[in-house]
């Protein structure tokens, strides 16, 4: 049962899932623009801020609450509304949209079909935290594991979307995963001890930063 879960996990969290991340820099290219994030140092510094403040606050959060038992659409309003930039918003859903078609396929479930529906009636805007969350918990998935696994491929994401961006070389993106090992891990154990004050406290720089990149005159990412 073990070796099920943690093969089905691998492929939820695989990078080669196209679940459309390779197209969101999530706020990161607005900082190269502005000329903040120009080489492995300055990005390992935007990673390490990005994990203790949005994946922690933020989608983290909203995982531990649904695996404690939370209503998922209640949960969906909340990502909705605390999600203040507008691309940031839009980036959960798309990628929330995405897995949720390829976990109807590949790993169904009748909470994942619950979720669904309500995201199809329009009940529900379908994040992608949230549709992880399901169908990890669906597979039974311990929570610490599930954090783990959905903190660390967002980072993968960010981090081979910056090498393309930055530009960064191959050696120094796999220095900053490992950097970035342990502010994952601090992340986890931040999140089991926040309660529901704490959801959405993301710091209010990188929400602005998020904000100027919709207006920013060059862009390689959709967020």
């Amino acid at each position: 049962m073990s070796a099920s879960y943690q093969l089905a996990l691998r492929q939820l969290t695989d990078s080669a899932l196209p679940t459309g991340a390779f197209a969101h820099s999530l706020g990161f290219e607005t900082y190269i623009e502005r000329g903040l994030v120009v080489d492995e140092g300055s990005f390992a510094g935007w990673l390490s801020a990005f994990i203790s403040q949005q994946l922690t606050y933020s989608d983290g959060l909203a995982i531990r609450f649904l695996y404690e038992g939370a209503d998922v659409g209640e949960l969906d309003e909340h990502l909705s509304a605390q999600l203040l930039p507008r691309q940031i918003r839009e980036a959960s859903t798309k990628m929330g949209a995405r897995l949720l078609e390829i976990g109807a396929e590949v790993f169904p479930s009748d909470e994942l079909g619950t979720y669904r529906a309500l995201v199809t009636s329009g009940r529900a805007d379908g994040h992608q935290p949230l549709a992880f969350a399901v169908v990890a918990r669906s597979l039974g998935v311990p929570l610490e594991e599930a954090l783990a696994a959905y903190l660390f491929a967002a980072v993968t994401s960010l981090t081979q979307n910056a090498v393309r961006a930055i530009p960064l070389g191959q050696n120094a993106g796999q220095r900053v995963l490992r950097q970035a090992h342990d502010g994952v891990a601090a992340a986890v154990e931040h999140v089991r001890h926040l309660g529901w004050d704490d959801f959405g406290a993301v710091s209010p720089g990188l929400e602005i930063s998020q904000m100027r990149h919709e207006r920013q005159r060059a862009r390689m990412f959709m967020s």
